[in-house]
């Protein structure tokens, strides 16, 4: 499907990517799953995202999805009530946000991935109740709100559902063909 252009794509394409990666996850066995990744170095040397490096298990993936929803969800919650705070916490940037993603990492190494599941399908719910609760309009058209700058809030929606979740699921693909 197409990037949604409209509230009920959105969702549509949020759940079924999400469905997909839990689905994806459960083929595995629980030791597959909380194997670590093994990307060798050749295959790391062609790849310039920090990603590929920065996550070593799919509990990392899991809590980077999470912690991308607290984002998202606070960033609403916030500019819902009147008080303007950007998208990216204090002190990141749009250039410095992959040092936050390594914070969420090391943040949550004590995390399960049981927890780390539980904690995502619970925000997972959270986000889509959230966009839900927009009309199409302020979802879509820009300048419907004042605190999503040039962008609109489904595109922040979007990257952080289902665009998320297909980068997730190239990654655990991944994971999975390096284990054969």
């Amino acid at each position: 499907m197409a990037r949604p252009k409209k509230k009920t794509d959105l969702m549509f394409l949020a759940e079924e990517q999400f469905v997909a990666l839990m689905e994806l996850v459960n083929t595995l066995t629980e030791e597959e799953q909380k194997t670590p990744f093994t990307f060798d170095e050749a295959f790391l040397s062609k790849k310039k995202e920090k990603h590929w490096r920065r996550d070593k298990n799919i509990r990392d993936v899991f809590i980077h999805l999470y912690e991308w929803h607290q984002l998202l969800l606070h960033w609403v919650k916030e500019n819902q009530v009147g008080k303007e705070v950007s998208f990216l916490p204090s002190p990141y940037n749009w250039r410095t946000y992959g040092e936050m993603n390594e914070a969420f990492v090391e943040k949550h190494q004590v995390t399960s991935l049981e927890q780390a599941k539980d904690l995502l399908k619970q925000s997972h719910h959270e986000v889509m109740r959230v966009i839900n609760s927009f009309t199409n309009e302020e979802l879509f058209v820009k300048n419907q709100l004042s605190w999503t700058g040039n962008s609109t809030l489904g595109s922040y929606c979007i990257s952080s559902t289902s665009s998320h979740y297909e980068w997730a699921i190239k990654k655990i693909k991944q994971h999975i063909k390096n284990k054969k």
